[in-house]
């Protein structure tokens, strides 16, 4: 079964845990909205409510994106049939494939994050408007457009979402990862270099990804002990029905 908080708490986790491969996608994008900064603002308390505002916006953005999905998941299991333990199978599937990718195992992903750039590149140039940051509605919006970045570990997270079947569990889970993902970008952002060197750790990487690995096979066991009890359940009462009619061809 789907339990919400065990899904928000895979979420939030799975956004903490994927800290390297933020660093490596986001940690760039950081310092370049600090140096959008007058020079005064840059220090890393005059720079923190800024950094706030981007990533306000950008776990915004991670909502609104949850909340598409979750709508046309819940069209998809209302149609009936395998299509609501399909989805979660899938993002199980997903959650794996990210695993994989964190530890640097396997890095299919990088071809999802590919389709996504096509979108990506007629956002960019709208970004470079609002730079340089001097007002808050600028940190805000940035940090909006920077939610539609291309990012595997995102899509992945989209695919659980999707699962729930629900417009505003989605939405939950989607600003759960966003949360999720908070501490890393704001120490991305003010204390970068320390903190690169432990969140690229090898050690390190390898237990994100299998963590993450290991909460994919939960989200995949669920639908699919759920449906083998169906089945089994099902089957009995099948041969059962067919008793009478032996017996009733007998006589």
């Amino acid at each position: 079964m789907n339990d919400p908080i065990i899904t928000l708490t895979t979420a939030f986790i799975i956004g903490l845990l994927g800290g390297a491969h933020c660093i490596g996608m986001c940690g760039g994008i950081m310092n370049a909205l600090s140096f959008a900064l007058p020079e005064q603002q840059r220090k890393p308390r005059s720079a923190l409510p800024t950094l706030l505002l981007y990533n306000t916006g950008r776990i915004f953005s991670y909502a609104v994106a949850g909340a598409l999905v979750g709508g046309l998941g819940m069209l998809l299991q209302g149609s009936g049939g395998i299509l609501g333990p399909g989805l979660r199978i899938f993002a199980g599937l997903m959650l794996i494939a990210m695993g994989l990718y964190l530890a640097g195992w396997w890095r299919g992903l990088v071809h999802l994050e590919k389709l996504g750039a096509h979108v990506w590149k007629y956002l960019q140039p709208l970004g470079k408007r609002l730079m340089p940051v001097t007002r808050p509605s600028q940190a805000l919006l940035l940090g909006t457009l920077w939610g539609w970045l291309p990012c595997g570990l995102t899509y992945s997270t989209l695919s659980l979402a999707a699962s729930t079947g629900s417009w505003h569990q989605a939405a939950l889970v989607m600003a759960s990862f966003g949360l999720g993902t908070l501490p890393v970008m704001l120490a991305s952002g003010v204390f970068a270099h320390r903190l690169k060197g432990w969140i690229q750790n090898k050690r390190v990487r390898n237990t994100a990804g299998m963590l993450v690995i290991g909460f994919g096979v939960w989200t995949i066991a669920s639908p699919l002990s759920h449906m083998t009890a169906g089945h089994a359940a099902h089957t009995p009462a099948m041969q059962h029905g067919t008793e009478p009619e032996q017996e009733h061809a007998h006589h």
